[in-house]
């Protein structure tokens, strides 16, 4: 019966569905066999079941007696779905294989109960459309194969509990979308195959979780983008395929953080730009792939594009754009032993460029366009000499009769350069500051002796501005006629902060590219307030706080002016405060001599703004020098000072007995009241006399009491005019010190040098005295030693200084008037008091007035 099972079974004539245990579990041999069995194929092994059987399903009775079973194999048969009861408790499965079915769904704990066995699973060339967060429950597995489905998204957690998992294949999926923590909790994952699906970028969210990774395969995808930091969570990655993708560009960091990495391959994308330091830190790297790219401006204009690379030992560039090799196009490459150059419309190579690298054993370069002029003699006889000569193929393009000769056939002395078909820039571009949306240009020049076509271009950075407004124009150079000059103009118009960069042109024509200089492009923009100080009214002893920001870029700096200038008095005595985080200016315990106008400057490199503000500082009314009683003789002058000090300016009005004092013309006041001159002083004069200051923030009050005694202080003589009789000049003659003395005569000399000024006697509240006279008043308001001054009265009744000599004499008669001189002890002011009289001589004082 065993036999003719086996018949049946190789025959193949029917197909098999299952084969269950009851077909064997009469027959001892068989039973025998399942016991000792530990391998059941049901494709082509023991059991030889042949490829494309039906089966269906998978039923948990047809394995719960095949407790050793270690390999199932279900390849290629109809399965459609797999229970999470099929495989029963016990069994001992290492490797299922469940490829090329049918199988569109996975069910939460469908392997559950092969958690403590499962090594390896497959389920390639399914119609899996969708993984369920922590399907696989399985500690022990190594290797899933999840190929060919119709995987699109894979959700985070997707694969949680895959603790032992080491290799995951997705090839061929179509997946679109890796959300962050697709691949956490595998974190011995070491081989991660992602080809042949439609990526479109590289995130570190996604790669989160995968520390152990050291191989990651992304080729055949739409990659497009290497994010900042991808790479962080793959420190031990050391092979890494992106060929076959998208990207345009390698920015700098865009491999940063893969200092392990020894094998990277880029070919077939559409790479162009390549940035300074893009490599920087692959210093473990040997292999780098670019063929089939873009690439030509970091080999034939780019310096140290390659710089980091330590370790490298083969790159490759075959089929780009190359048309030169500049001279330090490979610095830092000093370790390379392989570079192929081959598929490239090479023209021009400079002296030196391969001269660092002293361990290059390969060296692959195939182009028919070489200018075989003076700058190439160099290469032939370099190429021999490293034994490169079977594996370079390079023939000239010109001049015309060097034209299809190999390089390594031409004399060294055909290599000569009697004109120059390659551009030659004459014109660099200038570097450029501009200020925000206003029109800027580069303009850029070259020569060359060739007719060839000539195509221009500019780039940003290292990219080409492809829809750059440019404007070009050629022309016959005069002095010599053959030679065209070349000019290239860049546009750019309203400038704003993204078009600051390197700007540099790029001429080309059939024997090669020139690089200009790259200018700077500045954008600036001028300061503007986002806070402005405000007028500001404070009390004396609070706190001032003035605000002012202002934007601009570069970022304007801030200063502070008072009144013009930089004295602050704040600052003198440590009570100002500038916080420029802040943008705040403090004043504390502010004083009066801190009223001002402040004002706030905002500058940078593109303009200057400032803007003003006012600070008022109010003060309660109070005396500068308290008032004083005072006792003066009938018939003199007495002043009666009230210097008050506040904020505003207190407005004084002055009382006689709590009254409002009654003006006569024997009353005058000082500008703003401060003093009040009685002259010829009566015995009504007498009593308490009140000063009060009143301003917005209140009113004070400050007394003083006038005693008036009979005494004559000045021999006057006496003169009748129609019939009105007046006292004459007295002259009191009293002793000073030498310095009241000296006083007295500078008040005199300055006096006689103001002769010709006018003063008015209008009796008014703003003045009745010499304008000089409120500045300097004593402290006390008390009066000193006095002394005679003669002043001419002119018909208008202006006072002039004439003659001022003690017991000295007129030199011509006229209308003058007896001028007392009254000397302050503390401020050493001269105080005039007058009365018109007629001048006659007299043995008093020598002279005589007579009444008027």
């Amino acid at each position: 019966w065993v036999t003719v099972i086996a018949i049946f079974l190789l025959s193949g004539t029917n197909p098999l569905y299952w084969l269950t245990p009851t077909e064997i579990q009469y027959n001892a041999n068989v039973h025998f066999m399942y016991i000792s069995l530990q391998k059941l194929y049901l494709l082509n092994y023991i059991f030889h079941f042949r490829h494309h059987n039906k089966i269906r399903s998978i039923e948990a009775n047809h394995l719960k007696l095949y407790k050793s079973l270690e390999t199932l194999d279900l390849t290629n048969n109809e399965i459609t779905e797999i229970r999470n009861n099929c495989f029963t408790q016990g069994l001992k499965i290492k490797d299922l294989y469940l490829g090329n079915n049918r199988l569109s769904t996975l069910e939460l704990g469908t392997f559950d109960n092969l958690s403590d066995s499962l090594q390896i699973l497959r389920l390639s060339k399914n119609r899996i459309a969708h993984l369920p967060a922590k399907a696989f429950k399985l500690p022990h597995l190594i290797q899933l194969e999840l190929n060919r489905n119709r995987i699109r998204l894979i959700d985070g957690l997707t694969f949680h509990g895959l603790d032992s998992l080491e290799v995951l294949k997705l090839q061929r999926n179509n997946i679109s979308k890796l959300m962050d923590g697709a691949f956490w909790g595998v974190a011995r994952m070491q081989v991660l195959h992602l080809d042949n699906n439609n990526l479109n970028e590289v995130t570190s969210g996604w790669l989160y979780g995968l520390s152990s990774l050291q191989q990651l395969f992304l080729s055949y995808n739409s990659v497009s983008r290497i994010n900042p930091n991808a790479w962080g969570f793959c420190q031990k990655l050391t092979e890494l395929n992106l060929s076959y993708n998208n990207l345009m560009r390698l920015d700098e960091g865009s491999l940063a953080g893969l200092s392990g990495l020894q094998i990277l391959r880029l070919s077939h994308n559409t790479i162009s730009h390549v940035a300074e330091g893009a490599f920087k830190g692959l210093k473990n790297l040997r292999t780098l792939e670019l063929d089939n790219n873009e690439i030509s401006g970091i080999i034939e204009d780019t310096n140290g594009a390659f710089a980091g690379l330590d370790s490298l030992s083969k790159l490759t560039l075959f089929g780009n754009e190359i048309k030169s090799v500049a001279k330090k196009a490979f610095i830092g490459l000093e370790a390379l032993e392989h570079l192929n150059l081959g598929n490239n419309m090479i023209r021009s190579i400079q002296g030196e460029a391969f001269a660092k690298m002293k361990n290059l054993k390969e060296l692959y370069m195939n182009s028919d366009s070489f200018l075989c002029d003076c700058q190439l003699k160099w290469l032939p006889h370099w190429l021999s000499g490293r034994g490169f000569q079977a594996s370079v193929d390079a023939t000239c393009a010109h001049p015309e009769s060097l034209k299809s000769k190999s390089i390594f056939s031409v004399p060294a002395e055909s290599f000569v350069c009697d004109d120059f078909p390659k551009p030659q820039i004459i014109v660099q571009p200038a570097t450029t500051m501009a200020v925000l949306g206003k029109d800027i240009r580069f303009i850029c020049s070259a020569a060359s002796s060739s007719d060839s076509p000539m195509t221009f271009a500019w780039k940003k950075g290292h990219e080409i501005l492809h829809d750059a407004e440019i404007e070009n124009f050629a022309h016959v150079r005069a002095k010599d006629g053959e030679v065209m000059e070349y000019t290239t103009i860049l546009h750019l118009r309203a400038v704003q902060f993204t078009d600051e960069g390197r700007y540099q042109c790029m001429i080309t024509n059939n024997f090669g590219s020139t690089y200009s200089t790259r200018a700077k492009l500045t954008v600036n923009v001028l300061p503007s307030f986002v806070k402005i100080p405000r007028d500001l009214t404070i009390r004396t002893g609070a706190n001032a706080r003035l605000e002012c920001a202002a934007t601009g870029h570069p970022a304007p700096q801030i200063a502070w002016q008072k009144d013009g200038g930089t004295d602050f008095p704040a600052a003198r005595e440590r009570r100002m405060h500038v916080m420029p985080e802040d943008d705040v200016f403090f004043i504390v315990d502010v004083k009066t001599e801190d009223m001002g106008v402040y004002s706030c400057t905002a500058q940078n490199i593109a303009g200057t703004i400032s803007a003003n503000a006012s600070l008022t500082v109010l003060e309660t009314p109070s005396l500068v020098y308290p008032l004083e009683d005072q006792t003066v003789a009938i018939g003199e002058t007495v002043a009666l000072q009230c210097m008050a000090s506040g904020s505003p300016s207190p407005r004084i009005t002055w009382l006689k007995s709590d009254e409002p004092l009654v003006v006569t013309e024997r009353h005058h006041f000082t500008p703003g009241n401060q003093l009040l001159i009685i002259r010829n002083v009566v015995s009504n004069d007498g009593g308490k006399y009140t000063c009060e200051m009143s301003n917005t923030l209140g009113t004070e009050r400050a007394y003083s009491h006038l005693n008036i005694i009979q005494s004559a202080s000045c021999a006057m003589g006496h003169g009748k005019k129609d019939g009105t009789m007046t006292v004459g000049i007295v002259i009191i003659a009293v002793v000073c010190s030498i310095v009241v003395t000296s006083l007295v005569w500078v008040c005199i000399i300055y006096q006689t040098r103001k002769k010709s000024e006018e003063y008015s006697v209008t009796n008014t509240d703003e003045t009745i005295v010499p304008p000089d006279v409120p500045s300097y008043l004593s402290s006390q308001g008390t009066l000193s030693e006095r002394q005679e001054a003669c002043v001419k009265v002119d018909s208008v009744s202006n006072l002039q200084l004439a003659v001022t000599i003690p017991n000295g004499h007129m030199e011509r008669n006229g209308m003058y008037a007896c001028y007392r001189c009254i000397l302050f002890k503390k401020r050493k002011t001269i105080i005039f008091s007058t009365k018109s009289s007629q001048i006659v001589q007299s043995p008093a004082c020598d002279i005589r007035i007579n009444n008027m």
